[in-house]
């Protein structure tokens, strides 16, 4: 069952299968990672540029994974307002310096950039791959304070993630430190960041 199948940047010719991506089983949208050097300049040399195109122009979801690149990120926002954008793993990836450092502030700053814009909503997950502590990982919770205030709740979204770190949480935890440590969530806001958000977010029903 794959909720996001990937695609090749590199390819233009896949444009023509965007239009007909979710008659696919099991397939709602796209998602792009950008984790090398060469796909990293793809972001600004044009040479990614027919995709977010073709995603928007087909109503295409796009979950893409990349940090540190709010400005690169905001610029496509903009141009291509009725693309649906989710942030994964609120921006973080365990590759990066700051993240094996335990210090979020700048990455997270580089995704609080993309709130503003309504077709983007981010992905509250990863938390115990990143967090430098135990459960319920206190360390990054400010973070996700932030990311949720800025957001809202119809623009975050939970995530187990469990194939990452099967050694730092169980499934309950996951769940649990969400559902019983953020005070500064109401119930409502819960059920949103819970399920009901992403359910919108990529036309899954």
């Amino acid at each position: 069952f794959a909720v996001m199948g990937r695609i090749t940047l590199g390819n233009p010719k896949m444009a023509a299968l965007l239009p007909r991506w979710r008659e696919q089983p099991g397939m709602l949208g796209v998602r792009v990672t950008f984790n090398t050097p060469d796909l990293m300049a793809m972001l600004t040399d044009g040479r990614a540029d027919w995709f977010w195109a073709a995603a928007e122009k087909a109503n295409l979801p796009v979950m893409f994974l990349v940090g540190n690149q709010g400005p690169v990120m905001s610029r496509i926002a903009e141009r291509h307002p009725g693309l649906q954008l989710v942030c994964d793993h609120m921006g973080l990836s365990v590759a990066m310096p700051e993240v094996q450092a335990g210090k979020f502030e700048g990455p997270i700053s580089h995704t609080l950039m993309l709130a503003k814009y309504p077709n983007v909503s981010v992905k509250l997950t990863s938390a115990p791959t990143y967090s430098r502590e135990p459960y319920p990982y206190r360390d990054i919770n400010p973070h996700i304070k932030r990311l949720f205030e800025a957001f809202g709740p119809r623009s975050c979204h939970w995530g187990t993630d469990i194939t990452n770190a099967f050694d730092r949480s169980t499934y309950r935890q996951r769940i649990t430190h969400f559902t019983e440590n953020f005070d500064f969530m109401s119930e409502d806001d819960k059920d949103w960041v819970m399920g009901r958000a992403i359910l919108n977010k990529l036309r899954w029903s």
